[in-house]
Order: structure tokens, then C-alpha cells, then sequence
């Protein structure tokens, strides 16, 4: 098997979460600043180090505020999540040929909860890393790197998938195959070629591909 462990990232990759983090995004800065946000701004920051991070972009005097009124509008949203279409069955395929699977994400573990809530399949996951498991974060490999220690892996063996520049410097940085996804809505194509990934997939049998079949090598 070419890879054996798949990880993923979580937003705007396994599930439909780009429209809900930009309307909260915008009511956060509406709410705190009076001003709307510039969306070019806070679509590059998507998939990066994480809230505090992007909230210290839009204004670093009101950092608390700003988590504060983005985390009030956000989290009740998780209840309209959607995976992209195919997502799951491809993880039901990986996961049958034996493949372990995990979640590598910028978010805090309970907000990954939510969106485990509402689409439990999720939960079969072998390894989740959130916000709280490392000090350094996307682009940096130490998310990428902790998973593979936790599964026991080499980076050889496995493949990180996601949607945005950071996703693929991370994956490229740690060693592992580097798939960025097209279908994520956040990022476009040409962002994400610029970063070189091993592959560019716009559909999950793409995806499947890029992953290698079981016993090849």
C-alpha cells in the first residue's frame, strides 16, 4: 500500500465549512469594529495558525473580543455542516482497505467536536490533532509530525490532504505526499499550485488516486 496513513485537514477539505467561517469572520468585525473585513484578507488567512492568529490581523488591540463574537456566531452554525459530497464514502474505502485515517486541524478540539456531532463519521478517525496539541501550527510540520508519532508512522508512508497553502507547506515540510483539494471554495487553484503540491485533486476519485492503490508501491 503506497499510504498507508491519510491525514486530513478538516476545513473546507472533509467538510463544507468555508461559508460559515467567513459570515462569522465578517460579523465579528462588524460587531466589534464597525467595519466589514476584507474578504481577500481573511480568505488568504484560512487554513493558517489558527483564530488568534487571524483576529490579531484584523485588529491587534481587540484580539479577545474578536475570538469572543466569531466563536458566538460560529459555533452554532456547526449544526448546518455538510461533508463534501463523496467524502465519506472515500474514508469507508480507505478505511476498509486498512488504511489509518486522521484529522489534522488549526481548530480547538471542541470545536472539531461539533463538527464530530453533527457528522458522526468523523469519530472513526485514528488519530485527531487539534489547536492544543502542539505550540507551533500550520505552516509548520509539528501538527503533521505529532499525528504520525501518535499512529506510530514514518512520513514516508503517509499523505496529508487539504485546501489551503498552508496545508500543503505543512505536508511538504514534514515529509509526507502533499494533495490539495480544489473543491474547498476558499482557496483558488493558482494559490495552491504556487505552493507545489504532489497533486491537485478536484474530485474524491482524484483524491483516491493520488493516494495510491493497496499494494502498490
Amino acid at each position: 500500500m503506497r499510504r498507508p496513513v491519510v491525514l486530513f485537514d478538516l476545513d473546507g477539505t472533509l467538510i463544507d465549512s468555508g461559508p460559515i467561517i467567513l459570515a462569522s469572520m465578517k460579523h465579528a468585525s462588524l460587531t466589534v469594529l464597525g467595519r466589514e473585513p476584507d474578504e481577500e484578507l481573511v480568505r488568504s488567512a484560512i487554513g493558517g495558525p489558527g483564530l488568534i492568529a487571524q483576529m490579531r490581523d484584523l485588529d491587534p488591540d481587540r484580539v479577545d473580543e474578536l475570538v469572543d463574537a466569531y466563536r458566538a456566531h460560529n459555533e452554532p452554525l456547526h449544526a448546518e455542516l455538510e461533508a463534501f459530497p463523496g467524502v465519506l464514502d472515500l474514508l469507508d474505502v480507505l478505511r476498509g482497505e486498512g488504511r489509518r485515517l486522521g484529522i489534522v486541524t488549526a481548530k480547538r478540539l471542541r470545536t472539531v467536536g461539533l463538527a464530530i456531532d453533527r457528522i458522526p463519521e468523523l469519530a472513526k478517525m485514528n488519530v485527531v490533532i487539534g489547536a492544543e496539541d502542539t505550540e507551533r501550527h500550520k505552516p509548520e510540520p509539528d501538527p503533521v509530525l505529532e499525528a504520525l508519532r501518535r499512529l506510530r508512522a514514518e512520513p514516508a508512508e503517509a499523505a496529508y490532504v487539504g485546501d489551503s497553502p498552508f496545508d500543503i507547506r505543512a505536508a511538504k515540510a514534514a515529509g509526507v505526499l502533499a494533495v490539495a483539494v480544489g473543491w474547498g471554495g476558499i482557496h483558488p487553484d493558482e494559490r495552491l499550485l504556487r505552493e507545489e503540491p504532489d497533486a491537485l485533486v478536484h474530485t474524491t476519485e482524484e483524491l483516491y488516486a493520488a493516494l495510491g492503490e493497496p499494494g502498490t508501491t
